[in-house]
């Protein structure tokens, strides 16, 4: 037994949920789809750090998939996510599946106009149209006050932060530091993936971000930049490259001196897509 409550049913959560609110708790919820590192265990300690009673979601939603095959490969390792969660004593890790969250006759879809058609959403329509209908699922099942995500997936976070503001939800959008390895890549379940010639080669991608970042912020002019991140790349055996952008932190608009910038890449590495993105200060 891994010592965490393990809950199925939106019913017996709800139940739940009920005692904590009857005893004043607060709720704090860290939304995934299972797989865990180290990444998704700073959001529960974050959690922790906040919240009175945290629950851990655990569903790998279809609707967010836009390759069947992908959907297929994505690692579900229940018993084991549910072992490195024992030792920090989450309140209840919920793991529903699909007919819970969508049971016949689910209709609703749940779009976030705008900021969903840029770099992922140009490259995987409808996706996040999938995030954010299952993301206010699961705020309006766990009922939580706070609900973690990590800044690794920034588009993510920026939509989520969009619809809960757009639709008044009583949740605050905690966004917590990603989370890297030694040599810099970005924690990810689909690291799982990859070979070990091939998880060395990632290490690129970091390091492309951050000399271009800093190149930007020491006043070299962008594009050229960009550019070269984007050879970096190539040269380093990653591809092909769905994008390598500078774009406004916020809205991921076109990026404007004086406000905060994000530097955003998707590329693939032997059928793996992976994902990061580095803060970068604009000179005013």
């Amino acid at each position: 037994m891994s010592g965490v409550p393990i809950i199925r049913g939106a019913g017996e959560l709800a139940a739940l949920i009920g005692d904590w609110r009857a005893e004043g708790a607060t709720i704090g919820v860290v939304p995934t789809m299972g797989a865990l590192h180290e990444g998704h265990l700073s959001l529960v300690r974050a959690a922790q750090g906040e919240c009175d009673r945290v629950i851990v979601t655990l569903f790998v939603n279809p609707r967010q998939f836009n390759n069947p095959e992908d959907f297929a490969k994505y690692p579900r390792t229940e018993d084991a996510d549910a072992a490195i969660l024992a030792p920090l004593a989450v309140d209840a890790l919920f793991v529903p599946d699909a007919a819970e969250v969508y049971p016949p006759g689910h209709a609703t879809v749940v779009s976030v106009g705008g900021i969903d058609t840029l770099l992922e959403g140009a490259h995987r329509p409808g996706h996040f149209d999938g995030v954010a209908t299952v993301v206010a699922l699961l705020l309006n099942l766990t009922r939580a006050d706070r609900a973690y995500f990590g800044e690794k997936d920034w588009q993510q976070l920026q939509v989520v932060r969009q619809m809960v503001a757009d639709l008044r939800m009583p949740v605050r959008i905690v966004a917590c530091p990603s989370v890297r390895a030694e040599d810099g890549v970005a924690l990810s379940s689909r690291n799982q993936r990859l070979s070990p010639d091939a998880r060395r080669r990632a290490a690129a991608i970091p390091q492309a971000l951050t000399a271009a970042a800093r190149a930007i912020e020491g006043g070299a002019a962008p594009e050229p930049v960009l550019e070269d991140a984007r050879a970096t790349l190539r040269d380093a055996g990653l591809g092909p490259l769905d994008y390598l952008e500078l774009r406004d932190a916020l809205s991921l608009a076109e990026p404007r001196p004086g406000h905060e910038a994000r530097l955003l890449v998707a590329v693939w590495l032997d059928g793996v897509r992976l994902i990061d993105n580095v803060p970068v200060c604009l000179v005013s």
